[in-house]
């Protein structure tokens, strides 16, 4: 493209006739190479490791984790609820089959810090023996344009390798605000767009799960929250709240 510019592609937009930095040796620049763009104006400004996997040092996975139900206290309705929505469909997928009804694909627990949000996804995927994928929606919010999605849909991938697998996905708020307010960041709404394209793309019988939490329900983007994305939302309220409702 001349000494100056560069054909790239960025996903999941398409190909971009992009400026090349002033400290980047065009001769570096070879077919597949992985590259920086800068957010604000799209200038190549940094040369990316070839063979580099960025969800090892973001995502957490256990095999099965050690939480257990005996461990969650004062949450029986939340229990109960993603049973239903999460343990019932890997355990007994052919009770959905038989009534020619969809398996939930996600859940959404929502509440104040601390209230256990966590450790009742912890130990859905330790009664379903299920492979635990976590990751923070703040951690795939990634200054390099297109990385984010990328490591979405690499994200998906482990999940499909390691089924039966459940992806707890924490404060999903990160990136998936309303698009409504106009403006925001470019970056993040690649990435939301992406975790939409991957909800939509793959099959409860697959054997995977999604579990998001957030502490602001009021702010995710009603596109997220579709049914047949997110087939289910669970309240965490706080301890105290629980209390004076259960006396």
């Amino acid at each position: 493209m001349g000494q100056k510019k560069v054909l790239v592609k960025i996903n999941p937009e398409g190909k971009y006739v992009v400026d090349i930095d002033k400290d980047i040796d065009i001769n570096d620049l070879k077919p597949n190479t992985r590259v920086a763009l800068r957010n604000d104006s799209y200038t190549l400004h940094k040369l990316l490791p070839t063979k580099v996997d960025p969800l090892v040092a973001l995502m957490k996975v256990e095999a099965v984790p050690d939480s257990t139900y005996d461990m969650i206290g004062g949450l029986e309705k939340q229990v109960m609820e993603i049973k239903e929505v999460i343990e019932l469909p890997i355990k007994h997928p052919e009770l959905f089959e038989s009534l020619g009804v969809a398996q939930p694909k996600g859940v959404l627990l929502y509440g104040p810090p601390g209230t256990g949000k966590t450790l009742l996804a912890r130990a859905v995927a330790h009664h379903t023996d299920c492979t635990f994928i976590r990751v923070s929606g703040a951690e795939l919010v990634q200054k390099y344009i297109g990385e984010g999605s990328r490591m979405v849909r690499e994200l998906f991938v482990m999940a499909r390798e390691a089924a039966p697998s459940i992806i707890f996905m924490d404060e999903i708020d990160s990136i998936g605000q309303s698009r409504g307010g106009g403006g925001g960041d470019s970056e993040v709404q690649r990435t939301m767009l992406e975790l939409l394209n991957q909800l939509d793309g793959f099959e409860p019988a697959q054997n995977i799960k999604v579990i998001m939490a957030t502490n602001r329900i009021d702010i995710l983007d009603s596109a997220l929250l579709r049914p047949g994305r997110i087939d289910r939302k669970i309240e965490f309220p706080i301890p105290m709240l629980r209390i004076v409702w259960q006396l």
